[in-house]
């Protein structure tokens, strides 16, 4: 085990607080960077979390396991939102079908639907048959297709990718919790049992205060 895994596994176990860029001490447990040009956000009630990943993204589809796990710990107290993103040279197509599958209230069911697609029926999810065959499968129809083709979600997800540039994210799965506090697998050497249980401990923080 490196050196800087077994450091963050022991924060994280020991619930302290860790900042990965600021000296002055934390309320919140947990390892992350907090925004200085983003403010806070919480209700008292329910956390937010936005979720910024890739369908092409080997990590965010392993991802999807923890999420499930995630919820879990805080039932009706998170609330989640999918924000997928397209970096250079990948399609924004399985993005754009997503987010319309989202207006329809099948948005986890198109998320799922792309993963598996990607990564274990290995097609091309930037092909639009592809992504009209999964639309077909869940129900969504011809104007599903149509709104694809014409490119009716387009500008959303262009925004989607300025948003993750403002934040100032490199890489997927990145998490933003409470308006302000990123979390990325870069801040626990890509560890995914890491990942998953950092995002628990700041969020039990944030809901304890």
């Amino acid at each position: 085990m490196k050196v800087m895994s077994f450091i963050v596994m022991m924060l994280i176990l020991a619930g302290m607080p860790f900042s990965v860029n600021a000296a002055d001490e934390q309320k919140i447990k947990g390892v992350y960077i907090k925004l200085p040009d983003f403010k806070s956000v919480f209700d008292g009630k329910k956390v937010e979390v936005l979720e910024f990943f890739s369908f092409y993204c080997g990590h965010c589809y392993e991802f999807e396991k923890s999420i499930a796990v995630i919820k879990g710990n805080f039932p009706k107290k998170i609330k989640w939102k999918n924000v997928p993103i397209a970096w250079e040279n990948s399609s924004m197509k399985p993005g754009e079908a997503y987010l319309l599958a989202e207006e329809e209230g099948k948005g986890e069911e198109m998320k799922k639907a792309l993963f598996e697609t990607m990564f274990i029926e290995k097609r091309d999810i930037s092909d639009i048959s592809v992504l009209e065959s999964i639309g077909t499968r869940l129900g969504l129809g011809f104007d599903f297709s149509r709104r694809l083709r014409a490119g009716d979600k387009g500008n959303v997800a262009k925004a989607a990718l300025i948003t993750a540039n403002a934040y100032s994210i490199e890489e997927t799965p990145t998490l933003i919790i409470a308006g302000n506090l990123k979390v990325d697998m870069g801040m626990v050497n890509h560890n995914m049992d890491f990942f998953r249980d950092n995002t628990i401990t700041i969020i039990k923080g944030i809901l304890k205060k």
